[in-house]
């Protein structure tokens, strides 16, 4: 198959983001099983208008059912995936083994994607996988390139090959983490993960209750627990090489901005469309932990912590709703004012820039800022921009 750039989709405005800069197909929550319990999810009528969104534009959408499930959920797998081969889902992310065999039984014509949560790391697993009807294996994220071959020369050509490249990491093998159902009564395996790797910790002595010693990592705090953040666009031709052929961002519960931007740098880079320098710069532009290459060269080693913790070079200021080619219509999403540079996101074209003359509301009343979330004003603009398009403004002192 021809490699396909795979992005999140949390909701309706991040599934359009997602294919407006370049995803050729989406992955996302349905009613039911799904790993992110926020309000990341689509109802029946939501899940619906998103696969036809997709296909209407000849893009996928892949459902994830891919919670630890419990009897009471397996009762209702049929049905459910009964209801997802109806609505039109391109395949569905299991994780589950009985839920894979009630799928192939069930409705042998919805494709299966096994899901990273199964820890696919050889290829006696991943062969075993496909002879129960798995299409698609999404590779554990603790595989090496090596491996990867090894996997790939070992398993039928037929049988997929995805791979995460860009995102958050979660501190336990391919995200099996019990620190959340312990601390907080919420199962990430259900869905339910309150990030306590990103808390910050103390470090207490048995014999001395009640003297709390703060476990110095950096000066942004104390989340000795939290990864860093994978970023591969360096080498995407490597994976390729080895056997992979879906790329995989992370990020159902990231914000628009983040899914556009880092859809658009990993779409330039497969299509080798920009310098990698300049990809690299895009990626700094949205909220990131320090990055890594995760195992991908063999075991990580210990990595200095970062004094930075979160870091980003540029704030998103506002969507393009409309262009006449004399103003924008926008929508605003954080504050921008009249004199400011503000720098397009688009995917039609890199490095355009415009300073700010006028900003006019929906009354005609010009203002100096446009402070308010979501507020719709229009601002002078002669750059061919398009819906969807977004504007962003760089942090200063940052690169």
């Amino acid at each position: 198959m021809p490699y396909e750039l795979l992005a999140p989709a949390g909701d309706m405005e991040k599934l359009k983001a997602a294919l407006t800069f370049g995803a050729d197909a989406v992955y996302l929550g349905g009613p039911r099983l799904h790993l992110r319990a926020a309000p990341t999810d689509f109802d029946a009528e939501g899940l619906a208008a998103a696969i036809r969104y997709a296909h209407e534009r000849g893009k996928k959408v892949y459902v994830t059912v891919n919670a630890f499930c419990r009897n009471g959920d397996a009762d209702a797998l049929p049905a459910y995936f009964r209801e997802l081969r109806e609505l039109g889902a391109d395949a569905v992310i299991l994780s589950d083994l009985g839920a894979v065999t009630i799928c192939a039984r069930e409705t042998p014509e919805l494709p299966i994607h096994v899901s990273t949560q199964a820890s696919c790391v050889n290829y006696a697993a991943a062969r075993a996988w496909y002879e129960l009807g798995a299409k698609r294996v999404i590779l554990a994220r603790e595989l090496s390139l090596e491996e990867i071959k090894v996997l790939r020369d070992k398993t039928p050509p037929e049988l997929e090959l995805e791979a995460f490249v860009h995102g958050a990491m979660c501190m336990a093998y391919s995200g099996r983490c019990l620190i959340s159902a312990f601390l907080a009564g919420r199962d990430p395996n259900r869905g339910g993960c309150a990030q306590p790797c990103r808390w910050t910790y103390s470090l207490v002595e048995e014999k001395r209750p009640g003297e709390v010693f703060p476990v110095y990592e950096d000066e942004a705090g104390t989340t000795i627990l939290s990864s860093r953040d994978l970023k591969a666009i360096s080498f995407l031709d490597e994976l390729a090489a080895a056997g992979v052929s879906s790329f995989k961002i992370e990020g159902r519960i990231k914000s628009p901005y983040y899914v556009a931007t880092v859809t658009n740098a990993y779409r330039k880079a497969l299509d080798h469309a920009a310098p990698l320098k300049e990809l690299e710069a895009e990626l700094r532009c949205v909220s990131h932990r320090p990055f890594s290459r995760g195992f991908y060269y063999g075991e990580i080693g210990h990595e200095p912590p970062s004094p930075d913790g979160y870091t980003q070079e540029a704030v998103f200021t506002a969507v393009v709703l409309a262009s006449d080619g004399e103003w924008l219509t926008l929508e605003q999403r954080n504050r921008f004012a009249v004199g400011e540079e503000l720098e397009v996101l688009s995917p039609n074209s890199t490095g355009e820039k415009l300073t700010v003359t006028a900003i006019v509301n929906e009354e005609g009343e010009r203002q100096e800022a446009a402070p308010h979330p979501r507020q719709i004003v229009r601002v002078p603009c002669r750059l061919k921009l398009s819906e969807g398009d977004m504007l962003r403004k760089k942090i200063k002192d940052k690169g």
